[in-house]
């Protein structure tokens, strides 16, 4: 239940983050600082990594049962479809704007029928397309970093941000197609306690590092009116 309820706020978060919660008419997306998007996952990297670590038996348990769990699967696929309803409606594209309702109707069917006849390691799937509009995010929140903050004041460390959401869109393309590799990773995870456990430090670290470049590089400088 700890797991589960944290996989809720990190959706949830991601999801107002992306602008499903904002009203009609007020677009979220992109507008995201990287040195807010920084913080936020490197706090969520660092819990999950210290939960990881203080309770190495009952995350082991939760990963053997996540791949063919229905409620993950459910809340993924469902904020995935949401999301992704959610960037068609606030893109302007000029070429498909007569026949979007379209796109509404034919991936809002694809979203829901998966909950009903893709159940097989529906959590899976899930994750991946959510990760895939995660990374979506993360590309345009740096690629905006980079046309608002002047060039002097750029830091270079904004790549680490291209190349993880990079890795995790082959990773999760990867998922999607063969869903049941996750499961082995899981099980070769799992077969040694220090496994999970090197796991847990490197992401508690990477999570610290994220924090720290949210908290000093990523920051715009204030420039004076011309």
């Amino acid at each position: 239940m700890p797991l589960f309820g944290f996989l809720l706020v990190f959706v949830g978060m991601f999801l107002y983050i992306g602008g499903v919660f904002t009203p009609i008419g007020i677009k979220m997306n992109s507008q995201v600082s990287l040195a807010n998007l920084s913080v936020l996952l490197g706090v969520f990297l660092a819990a999950l990594s210290g939960y990881s670590l203080a309770r190495p038996a009952a995350v082991g348990q939760a990963m053997r049962a996540f791949p063919r769990a229905n409620a993950p699967g459910y809340v993924l696929i469902l904020a995935a479809t949401a999301w992704f309803l959610w960037n068609i409606q606030s893109e302007d594209m000029a070429d498909y704007r007569e026949i979007k309702h379209w796109f509404y109707i034919g991936f809002g069917a694809v979203g829901i029928g998966s909950c009903i006849y893709l159940r097989d390691f529906l959590a899976v799937r899930g994750l991946a397309v959510f990760m895939l509009l995660l990374a979506k995010l993360m590309l345009d929140t740096q690629r905006h970093y980079m046309l608002e903050t002047p060039v002097a004041h750029m830091s270079e460390w904004r790549l680490v941000f291209a190349v993880w959401a990079y890795m995790i869109i082959v990773m999760s393309m990867w998922m999607v197609i063969s869903p049941w590799r996750m499961r082995d990773m899981i099980q070769w995870m799992l077969a040694k306690p220090r496994r999970l456990a090197a796991k847990g430090w490197f992401r508690l670290v990477f999570g610290i590092l994220l924090i720290v470049f949210g908290l000093t590089v990523f920051g715009i400088p204030d420039t004076a009116p011309e």
